[in-house]
């Protein structure tokens, strides 16, 4: 068993969910978790959202430095961490997760529309993840129209852009993560940011 095995294995089994793994050439180990989540029953309300403590990553480290000593692994920092805002989306769950989240996601290849406004060479959009139409592809809508600035009058009369939609499969991602935007108004659902990144 290799030492990403041996981590997987003490992350999950300490309860938590293994976000990412990241051995760098400078000796840095760097371990991202996350608690575990399992999408509502139909017709339950929706938990409010919980957080890694400082205590849940001292907890991890404790016990990541015991048994990298043993595995006999040479690195000089360990880091563990929580995801942050930005934070990525790897497996289908993650997507189930945050469906309905501002998100940013790089195509593996160009998406190849001609006849759209959309530029046929373009990988990187920012948009809200949706659920598909057939339930199991995803789209991603968005607005190429720039967020008005704070304090610039805005007539009522305008006619907003028009949203646009992308449909994939999650095959066709390189990288997808959660949309840096900070809220400072308090935990609320994330606004639809901008077009392209």
């Amino acid at each position: 068993m290799g030492w990403q095995d041996t981590v997987t294995q003490t992350v999950t089994g300490l309860g938590f969910d293994l976000v990412d793994l990241e051995r760098s050439a400078g000796g840095l180990l760097r371990v991202t978790i996350d608690l575990p989540w399992s999408p509502p029953e139909p017709g339950q309300p929706v938990p409010p959202e919980q957080f890694v403590t400082v205590e849940d990553c001292e907890k991890i480290t404790r016990q990541l430095h015991y048994l990298l000593e043993v595995e006999g692994l040479e690195y000089r920092r360990l880091e563990v961490g929580s995801p942050g805002i930005d934070r990525p989306l790897r497996h289908e769950i993650d997507f189930i997760r945050f469906e309905g989240r501002v998100v940013d996601l790089t195509l593996k290849a160009p998406i190849g529309v001609t006849d759209s406004t959309v530029s046929a060479s373009r990988k990187k959009f920012r948009g809200t993840l949706e659920r598909a139409a057939d339930g199991v592809m995803w789209q991603l809508v968005w607005s190429d129209e720039p967020e008005p600035k704070p304090g610039q009058r805005v007539s009522k009369k305008r006619v907003p852009a028009p949203l646009q939609a992308l449909t994939f499969v999650l095959d066709d991602i390189q990288q997808a993560r959660l949309a840096p935007i900070v809220n400072f108004k308090g935990r609320q659902s994330a606004p639809v940011g901008p077009g392209p990144v």
